[in-house]
């Protein structure tokens, strides 16, 4: 209700500065606890998530707002992406609202507070109960960018649930080639080694736009190297037809025009791995029914993001009800069971 009365003053504002401004009303909000596990309950690389709902990185860059996100219903809370060193980002604006195709174009560029602050707000938080992945990045400058995942999987592992090795940002020029098969599975035996004795799974983002090729060869090297599960997916350099004034921005788009090739990726990821690697989808969730076909399609969880800027913080919850009520309507006991069904 309150969110419904702000909407109008949020969406004349510059879309970013709207961005802080919720991130700042969050901060100041009573904590609640994270959500209690219950039929929507399901296991990941031996994580225990209370729902297969979560929110996605890019909203909380500086682990600021980790407990209050769960406390909104996520079943977990991505934080990032964190590079070793603070960076500004791209010039602005760099973040534009495609209110007609509820859509959002963004070419951020990774900008964050960096390591220390992130590491210090999560030692804070160190305890408390929920799930809290850290999503780690290259600085854009770094002459050596896997020894920067190294340096972040080091720092972050003993505070994260989950690493998310971040490869898949079309913001940071050459991030996206670490993609390739040779790279990928030398920064993901560097991100391994760098782990030490905090043997936290680690999960890999990847993007919607590769080819047949890319697909099966990260999908033999995650199941190679035992990763916990894929992302799929981060943003679209892609643009479908668009009706917003924006549309011919730079960046990645997401939002709803995502949602049909976050899935068909959804599925060429289930192909390729043969159900050997869990899946996140993310890319175009909107509701109760997207997160749902997602998981029909073989994602064990589901993130979103931008679907929080056009419907608010009582967004979790609807779409965990209606994922309940579809569960019990197709005759499935358990969100495990539904994985793959389509």
């Amino acid at each position: 209700m309150i969110f419904d009365l702000a909407r109008p003053l949020l969406f004349k504002i510059d879309p970013e500065l709207a961005h802080r401004l919720t991130v700042r009303a969050l901060a100041v909000s009573p904590r609640a606890g994270p959500p209690k596990t219950g039929p929507l309950a399901v296991e990941v690389a031996g994580l225990q998530f209370p729902n297969p709902l979560g929110m996605a990185a890019g909203f909380d860059k500086d682990a600021e707002v980790p407990d209050q996100l769960l406390g909104l219903g996520f079943g977990f809370a991505e934080v990032g992406s964190i590079t070793p060193r603070p960076q500004a980002g791209n010039p602005k604006p760099r973040l534009f609202r495609l209110v007609e195709d509820r859509a959002v174009i963004n070419r951020m560029g990774f900008n964050n507070r960096g390591a220390d602050v992130a590491e210090t707000r999560l030692a804070r938080r160190s305890g408390r109960l929920g799930i809290v992945g850290v999503n780690i990045g290259a600085n854009k400058d770094s002459e050596d960018r896997i020894a920067d995942y190294e340096v972040m999987a080091r720092t972050m592992a003993p505070y994260a649930s989950y690493l998310a090795v971040n490869i898949s940002s079309p913001n940071t020029p050459g991030l996206r080639a670490l993609q390739d098969e040779d790279a990928l599975s030398g920064l993901l035996d560097a991100v391994i080694d760098a782990r030490g004795a905090n043997t936290v799974p680690i999960f890999l983002k990847v993007a919607p736009d590769l080819e047949p090729a890319d697909i099966d060869a990260i999908s033999r090297i995650a199941i190679d190297k035992g990763l916990g599960a894929l992302i799929v997916s981060n943003t679209t350099i892609s643009r479908p037809i668009l009706k917003s004034r924006q549309a011919s921005e730079t960046g990645g788009l997401s939002g709803a025009p995502l949602r049909d090739l976050a899935q068909q990726r959804l599925r060429d990821f289930r192909r390729a791995t043969g159900g050997a690697v869990p899946l996140i989808g993310v890319g175009g969730i909107a509701d109760a029914a997207d997160a749902w076909a997602r998981i029909r399609a073989g994602a064990s969880l589901v993130q979103l993001y931008s679907a929080m800027v056009f419907e608010g913080p009582g967004l979790p919850r609807r779409i965990l009800k209606g994922i309940e009520q579809l569960m019990q309507r197709d005759g499935f006991a358990s969100i495990a069971e539904a994985v793959g069904s389509e």
